[in-house]
């Protein structure tokens, strides 16, 4: 299950879409997972559909479980954070039902921006008084420079790879004559 998961994630931040939806039964958990590089924004919009006598909250964990964010009796809201390492992020939404309650599942709505994507413009407009153009501009660089990151970032586990595969390959290979 937990496969599936990560390939829906990966699915969806693929195919660029505003969001994603799920419903969430009484009393379970439901989580998804990100692997993010060092000092990258996150910011993420949920909303939970209310039902009365019900709460469902959510935790934010990096892979050593460390919360870098959390909420408790969530209908609607925002979270942020920036990433210190390269580590895997799971978000996760809890349902809550009290045991006097018979329970009704609960719609999820998530929408997760990574990155540039993330980034607003619109307030870097404001308070440097940048023109249209000027703005298209101050995103173009933006864009460029992290696609200049994630590509020495590559060329950098790519090298890291290769130096490891050589390494086991040299002690096993032997002479054939």
């Amino acid at each position: 299950m937990e496969l599936y998961n990560l390939i829906f994630l990966f699915s969806v931040f693929w195919h660029n879409c505003n969001a994603i939806m799920w419903t969430l039964a009484p009393n379970t958990q439901k989580c998804i997972k990100e692997e993010l590089h060092a000092n990258v924004l996150v910011v993420g919009e949920y909303d939970v559909t209310e039902v009365a006598g019900q709460k469902v909250d959510y935790i934010i964990r990096d892979s050593a479980n460390h919360i870098l964010s959390q909420g408790d009796s969530i209908t609607k809201g925002k979270f942020t954070f920036v990433t210190e390492n390269y580590n895997i992020f799971e978000v996760c939404f809890i349902s809550k039902v009290p045991p006097e309650h018979r329970g009704v599942s609960q719609d999820v709505t998530l929408d997760i921006k990574v990155g540039i994507e993330a980034k607003s413009y619109e307030g870097i407009a404001e308070a440097a008084k940048l023109k249209p153009m000027e703005l298209e501009l101050k995103r173009l660089e933006d864009l460029s420079e992290a696609i200049v990151q994630d590509f020495t970032l590559m060329r950098k586990r790519e090298e890291e790879m290769r130096n490891t595969n050589g390494k086991y390959y040299t002690g096993i290979l032997c002479k054939v004559y």
